[in-house]
């Protein structure tokens, strides 16, 4: 029998310990990773989730500047609760942001829809301001568009009514009479508004601002429709008292703005696409002819 070969033994490695300290550098160096980018908030990419939630729920988060790090909200998400408050000016009805989950397709057709209304309201407002300048009476209206439609305000600087009264002075009547043929050939219904001041005095011949700002709306609603052909069946008005002003009360001459009749195109499409005409209205300057240098506190 041969001789038996005793197998060799491996040498003894010295540096093993070597592999497990870089696995666990690496380790550490991943966690470490990990932990800085939780505790970092990229601000464009976190506004721009904050928007599709906002978009998404109707409403607006709340976002404190300053708190970039979770790791400082106790446990707490980095997107604080969505807020239901929302604060509206009194002037103009609601403005909300769209919400839209429709397809692309969709919303392009809503988009092109209230691309439409909005020129066609633009085109009756040129036809109005146009109408009024001839007479020499642009500075007794002012008109926007908001998600109700085209407002035409009579916010003459020679008084429509004269002090506590619902009589159309005759220059408000010559307003009047000159805006009735522009509206008569329009299809849209109109919405009469009326509206007093915020002076502290009651009306000398009505038993509250309300009852003054309705009369005076009727007041415009059957001159349209009496002496100016308007349908009956276009017609419709609203009173609002001094709760609505169109400028803010404590500003010189604002009283003399706020005191008041609206003359209101109603815009027939559906809310969110009205929504839509108001916001794409307002980004491209809703303004129209007013005269501001009026004093008066009168109601």
């Amino acid at each position: 029998m041969g001789k038996k070969h005793e197998e060799e033994e491996e040498p003894e490695n010295h540096e093993r310990w070597l592999v497990t300290y870089a696995d666990m550098l690496t380790l550490l160096m991943v966690l470490f990773i990990v932990m800085f980018a939780m505790s970092t908030v990229d601000e464009k990419k976190y506004n721009a989730l904050r928007s599709g939630l906002s978009d998404g729920f109707g409403q607006i988060s709340s976002y404190q500047k300053g708190s970039s790090s979770i790791l400082d909200e106790d446990g707490s998400s980095v997107m604080s609760e969505l807020s239901t408050d929302q604060t509206f000016s009194k002037v103009a009805p609601t403005k909300q942001r769209i919400v839209s989950a429709a397809s692309p397709a969709e919303q392009k057709k809503q988009y092109d829809a209230a691309r439409a209304e909005l020129d066609r309201l633009e085109k009756i407002r040129r036809q109005i301001e146009s109408t009024l300048r001839r007479h020499g009476l642009a500075r007794d209206v002012e008109t926007t568009i908001d998600s109700r439609g085209l407002v035409v305000s009579l916010v003459s600087r020679h008084v429509v009514f004269p002090n506590d009264v619902a009589t159309l002075s005759p220059r408000g009547e010559q307003v009047v009479d000159v805006l009735s043929p522009v509206l008569r050939e329009i299809p849209n219904d109109l919405r009469i508004d009326g509206h007093t001041t915020q002076v502290k005095v009651h009306p000398a011949f009505y038993a509250s601002d309300w009852d003054l700002s309705a009369a005076r709306a009727v007041t415009v609603l059957r001159r349209l429709n009496e002496v100016g052909g308007v349908p009956d069946h276009r017609l419709s008005m609203s009173a609002f008292g001094h709760e609505r002003p169109l400028r803010d009360p404590s500003l010189p001459g604002s009283q003399a703005v706020n005191k008041r009749v609206d003359i209101i195109v109603l815009s027939a499409l559906d809310q969110p696409t009205r929504d839509l005409v108001a916001q794409m209205a307002d980004a491209e300057g809703n303004a129209g002819t007013t005269d501001n240098q009026t004093k008066g506190t009168a109601q």
